[in-house]
């Protein structure tokens, strides 16, 4: 009797587990999200999209803000950080229009050279791309003409979106530490 009570009690977790891997055991789950990704593969698309981004230290409503400076800045100011909202515009002017709004954090993350890095999301407010943003996460070594940043996903059309942003300074003041960004940004997306 007693090894009719131990049957009793596995029998439970026999069913629950049988229950619960047999899905997974034909492969059906994993062949529809195969399936459906190779279809979406072969509709991506790549887009080209240039803009400037205005980033604003100064003045009585900047787009800009320090929110860390650690004790003992160093030559470039190691560990500096900054929070932003920043304009993208169709041209370098800051009156040209408003596509969009740079937000996110970036932070002096080298002691040898004014390098940043970035955690960027561009959400776009205009034309085909409103309501749609794509996020970069990367360094920017700031001093050099052209710096690459990877493209580590998006929202809205540019959903599952990767590729590759340049950025080229277009103006600075280093005193106020005001600059007009310009950037490509070559996204693929579906």
């Amino acid at each position: 009797m007693a090894s009719l009570g131990s049957y009793t009690f596995c029998i439970p977790y026999f069913i629950t587990f049988s229950i619960l891997l047999t899905p997974f055991s034909h492969g059906v789950f994993l062949e529809e999200i195969s399936d459906i990704v190779a279809l979406n593969l072969r509709s991506q698309k790549t887009s080209h999209l240039h803009f400037y981004f205005h980033d604003i230290l100064s003045g009585k409503n900047p787009s800009a803000i320090k929110i860390i400076s650690p004790g003992g800045d160093g030559i470039y100011g190691f560990g500096k950080t900054f929070i932003f909202d920043d304009a993208l515009t169709i041209g370098p002017n800051a009156s040209s229009k408003v596509i969009g709004r740079a937000q996110g954090i970036y932070a002096i993350a080298s002691q040898s050279e004014l390098a940043l890095l970035m955690t960027v999301n561009l959400e776009f407010t205009e034309g085909k791309y409103n309501g749609s943003g794509i996020s970069l996460l990367g360094r920017n070594p700031v001093k050099k003409d052209v710096r690459e940043m990877p493209i580590v996903g998006g929202t809205g059309l540019f959903r599952f979106a990767r590729g590759y942003a340049l950025a080229h300074t277009f103006w600075n003041d280093i005193k106020r530490g005001d600059a007009i960004v310009e950037y490509n940004v070559f996204v693929q997306h579906y």
